[in-house]
This record gives structure tokens, C-alpha cells and sequence, in this order.
């Protein structure tokens, strides 16, 4: 006992140092923690939650920015970048139709040519019929339109809010003045422009169509040549679902577009409206722009209607255009767009604003099958393929050659 006591109690010489009381371990305490705070490195300041926060936040800048460069960049060349995409697009349509001509033995440059010119004689023959009948009813509609702007001119002077000639004639007098002023001139001249750019880049998106059906498979290949692996697996993947998405979006809009036609054509005839079949052809058209092209469309037949057969007319199309409107969002584009168009109806708006912000009427066509492929590509890229993780990675990539 007295032993133990004796060891306890032993000073610093006796190779048992005594234990440190509390005010020494609360004396080195302060000064260890201030070591570890001055031997901190600096790439430890980015690892805690705020760090990392920043560091996302400039990856984020970083993104934008270089997406805002590129649409910039892409502005620029429009005229060469529209074309492109409007002859994909086409080329994804009309795809399967050069393929099955393939299949039945008939070469490639003769399907080619085939489903090329099939193409364009149907895009002349939309345009003859929209000028002949155009042309052939342009007077009797000019003068129904002069006769529906007097009866307007009558009511107002005697509706139920009187408005005075003299305020009318000021109206008309701005009107005229506004008609004939340098701003109207010098928007003539832009339209020229406008309609020589059209032309040029429609002439461009038709050579480059024809390559794009006679070589496409060839053009993908060489773009993926720098790639091997898992990620050109992948970027297969993602050009035929992109093809995939583009030709069953066109042709799913255009079969809707076509029922769209036909009823509010039918509607227009029966009515007797001027211009039917124009205005048909125009809902057409503008169903290929989604949520509001074909409402758009129906507008303007109700006001053709308004001006050459009345109100009562023009209500009745209305009605057809809206119920039309209802069986093309609750039944023809869940049963006929499927899996074409997986888009919350809200994306698709805040792609027809940008596109159309950006590159006018053609650009709220293109926008939305845009952000389709966008949003499939977004999905082949990000899901777990078995087949691509369980590859071995002694073979030889798919682009390599045989030694």
C-alpha cells in the first residue's frame, strides 16, 4: 500500500510523470486549437457548406455564360443555323419513308430522289392552291371587307357609346399618315431583305436536306469518330432517339394538324366563308406551333368571317375553332403525339417565348421539338444502361481497326 503510494507521488526523474492537473490541460487546450487554426490549408476554406455552395454557384455562371456566347455566336449565322435545323427536322420525317424504299431494293440515291422530290412537289402544290384561291377570291373578300368597315363605321357612330365623325375622320386621317410615313417605307425595305434572306436559306435548307437523306448515317459516323467506348455507345443512342423524337413529333403534329383542317375546313365551307381553303391551309400550318398556332389560326378565320358574313357567323366559328382546340389537347395528341413530346405544358411555353424572342415565327416552330430532343438526349445521357456498365473493357472499342 504505502509502495503504490510512493509510485503515485513520484516527481518528473522518476519516469512516471504525474498526471497534469486542470488548470494545465485548460492552459494547452486554447493553445493546440490555435495550432490546428494556423496550420489550416487554404483549400480547406471551399470544403465546408459555404465553400461548396460557391463552387457550384460559379459552375452554374460558368454554364450560362457560355450558353449565352453560343446562342449569341448561333444568332449570328441563323441563316446558316435555321436551314440546318429545319432540314433535320424533315429529314427525320421523311426518313422512314427512304429506308423502306431501301429495303425493297431500289439504292440509296434513287430513294433519295424520290422521297425529294415527292417532298417539294407537295410543298408547290400547297403553294399553288393557297394563290389561286387567294387570287381568285382576293376582290369579292377586299369589297365584302369595305362593306363590314362601314357597317363598323354605323355603329359606332350610333352604338350605345356615340362616338363623333369628327373623332372618326382623325382616326382615319392617322391611319393614312402612319401608312404613308419614312417608318413604313423603310419597314418595306426590311421586308425585302427579309423575303431575299427567306429565299436564300430556303434554297440552302433543300441542298442540305438531300444530303442529310442520301449521307446522314455517314455524316453521324464522322462526327463520332473522336469517340470510343461507353460514350460513343451513348452518342448512338442519342442520334436515334433524336431522329426518333423528330420524326414522330412532325408526323404526330401533322396528322393532329390535318384533323384540325378538316373540321374547321369543313365548318368554313359550309358557312360559306370567303377564302375557306386558304384559311384552312393556314390552321394547318399553324398547328405545327403548339398551344397557340391553331387558335391563332381559327382567329383569323373568325375575323374573315366577321367581316364577310356577320357576327353571328363569326361566332359559330368560334365555337368550332375552341371545340376543335378541346379534342386536339384531351384526345389526338395524348393518342397520336405518345411518347413524341414529353413536355409539361409550361416548358413548352417558356420554349415557344424564347424562340420566338429569338428567332421570330420560325423560331416558335422549331422551339418546341427542339426542347424535345433536348429533354430525350438529356435522358439517354443520364440513365443506367446494364449493357454500356457491364461492356469489357478488353475489347477493342467499336472504332478502332484490326491490327
Amino acid at each position: 500500500m504505502a509502495r503504490s503510494t510512493r509510485l503515485t507521488e513520484r516527481g518528473p526523474g522518476s519516469g512516471n510523470p504525474l498526471p497534469a492537473t486542470s488548470d494545465e490541460t485548460a492552459r494547452q487546450k486554447p493553445m493546440s486549437v490555435s495550432r490546428t487554426k494556423e496550420s489550416r490549408p487554404a483549400g480547406a476554406l471551399w470544403a465546408d457548406g459555404l465553400g461548396r455552395v460557391g463552387i457550384r454557384s460559379a459552375q452554374v455562371l460558368l454554364i450560362l455564360a457560355v450558353a449565352v456566347v453560343s446562342v449569341y455566336a448561333l444568332m449570328q449565322i441563323k441563316l446558316l443555323v435555321i436551314p440546318i435545323l429545319i432540314a433535320l427536322i424533315l429529314a427525320a420525317a421523311i426518313g422512314p419513308f427512304v429506308n423502306m424504299l431501301r429495303r425493297r431494293g431500289m439504292p440509296g440515291a434513287a430513294a433519295t430522289g424520290i422521297a425529294f422530290v415527292a417532298l417539294l412537289l407537295v410543298l408547290a402544290g400547297v403553294s399553288t392552291v393557297i394563290y389561286l384561291s387567294v387570287r381568285s377570291q382576293w376582290g369579292e373578300l377586299a369589297q365584302q371587307a369595305a362593306q363590314g368597315l362601314d357597317e363598323l363605321e354605323q355603329f359606332l357612330l350610333t352604338g350605345p357609346v356615340p362616338i363623333d365623325q369628327e373623332q372618326l375622320d382623325q382616326a382615319r386621317e392617322g391611319v393614312i399618315q402612319f401608312a404613308t410615313s419614312s417608318q413604313v417605307r423603310s419597314g418595306a425595305i426590311t421586308g425585302l431583305s427579309v423575303v431575299t434572306e427567306f429565299l436564300a436559306g430556303a434554297a440552302l435548307m433543300v441542298v442540305i436536306l438531300f444530303f442529310f437523306l442520301k449521307d446522314g448515317a455517314r455524316i453521324w459516323t464522322f462526327f463520332l469518330r473522336p469517340f470510343t467506348g461507353q460514350r460513343e455507345a451513348k452518342l448512338r443512342r442519342v442520334g436515334s432517339r433524336t431522329l426518333e423524337v423528330l420524326g414522330g413529333y412532325v408526323r404526330g403534329t401533322a396528322i393532329v394538324a390535318l384533323v384540325d383542317t378538316v373540321a374547321i375546313g369543313a365548318a368554313l365551307l359550309i358557312l360559306q366563308v370567303p377564302l375557306a381553303l386558304p384559311l384552312a391551309i393556314i390552321v394547318f400550318i399553324g398547328a405545327f406551333i403548339p398551344l397557340v398556332g391553331a387558335t391563332v389560326a381559327g382567329i383569323l378565320a373568325a375575323l374573315v368571317a366577321l367581316v364577310a358574313n356577320g357576327p353571328v357567323v363569326a361566332l359559330i366559328v368560334v365555337a368550332v375553332v375552341i371545340a376543335v382546340n378541346q379534342l386536339e389537347g384531351d384526345l389526338l395528341q395524348p393518342i397520336v403525339m405518345g411518347k413524341s413530346l414529353q413536355l409539361h405544358a409550361l416548358v413548352i411555353l417558356m420554349a415557344l417565348t424564347a424562340g420566338t424572342i429569338l428567332a421570330g415565327i420560325v423560331g416558335a416552330v422549331l422551339s418546341v421539338p427542339l426542347a424535345a430532343v433536348t429533354w430525350a438526349i438529356i435522358q439517354v445521357w443520364t440513365a443506367e444502361d446494364p449493357d454500356l456498365d457491364d461492356m469489357n473493357p478488353d475489347l477493342p472499342p467499336p472504332n478502332s481497326q484490326p491490327a
